[in-house]
C-alpha cells in the first residue's frame, strides 16, 4: 500500500469512526474539513448546506479560508458552480475568469485559484456541497475525487441521521406532551 493510499485509509477511518459514535454533526464536518486539505494538499475546505427556501448554500464548516472570504455575501445554489447542485462532481482550474464562481474576485483575493466542487446527496436528493480550494490550477486525480466524494457521502448520511434524530425526538417530545395533557384532564374530572 502506498503512503498515499494509507493516509487516505486513514482520514477515511477517522471520519467513519466519528460519524458512527456521534450525532454531533458539526463535530463530523469539522473533522472533515480539517482532514481533508491534509491529506489533499489543498489549500482550504468547506461545507455548504443548501437552504431550501433562499436557494442559498450555507456554511456549516470550513479550514483555511480568512473571515472576509467566509463572509463575503450569500452564496446563490443557482450561480455558485451550479452543476453540483444537479450532482455533478466540478473542477475549476481557474476561479478569477470561470464563470460558473460567483464571487470570481473574492476568490482571487482570497489566493483561490481552483475550486473542486463535490455535491452532499442523501437518497438522490443534492442537500449541500463539499468544497475544495486550490492556491494553483489544478487537476485533480479520480483518487483524489472518489476520496473527497466518499468522505461527502458520509457527512451526508452524518447530516441526514442527526436530522432524522431531532425529527424523532421532537416527535416524541410533542407525543408525550399530549399524553402527559390527556392524563391530567383524565384525573381532573
Amino acid at each position: 500500500m502506498s503512503e498515499k493510499e494509507r493516509g487516505y485509509l486513514d482520514a477515511f477511518r477517522r471520519v467513519v469512526r466519528v460519524v458512527s459514535a456521534t450525532l454531533d454533526v458539526g463535530e463530523v464536518l469539522d473533522l472533515l474539513v480539517r482532514t481533508l486539505p491534509q491529506v489533499l494538499d489543498v489549500k482550504a475546505c468547506a461545507v455548504r448546506l443548501l437552504d431550501p427556501k433562499k436557494r442559498t448554500l450555507e456554511l456549516v464548516a470550513s479550514q483555511g479560508l480568512s473571515e472576509a472570504y467566509v463572509n463575503k455575501g450569500a452564496v446563490d445554489a443557482d450561480q455558485s458552480i451550479a452543476e453540483a447542485m444537479e450532482g455533478k462532481i466540478v473542477v475549476v482550474r481557474d476561479a478569477a475568469t470561470d464563470s460558473r464562481v460567483q464571487y470570481a474576485e473574492a476568490a482571487k483575493a482570497e489566493g483561490i485559484s481552483g475550486i473542486c466542487s463535490v455535491p452532499l446527496a442523501v437518497k438522490g436528493r443534492i442537500i449541500g456541497v463539499l468544497r475544495l480550494y486550490t492556491a494553483e490550477a489544478r487537476d485533480f486525480d479520480q483518487e483524489e475525487i472518489h476520496f473527497a466524494e466518499a468522505l461527502g457521502e458520509l457527512a451526508a448520511i452524518a447530516i441526514e441521521n442527526a436530522r432524522m434524530y431531532e425529527r424523532l425526538k421532537k416527535d416524541y417530545e410533542e407525543v408525550m406532551a399530549d399524553v402527559f395533557r390527556f392524563v391530567g384532564y383524565r384525573r381532573s374530572l
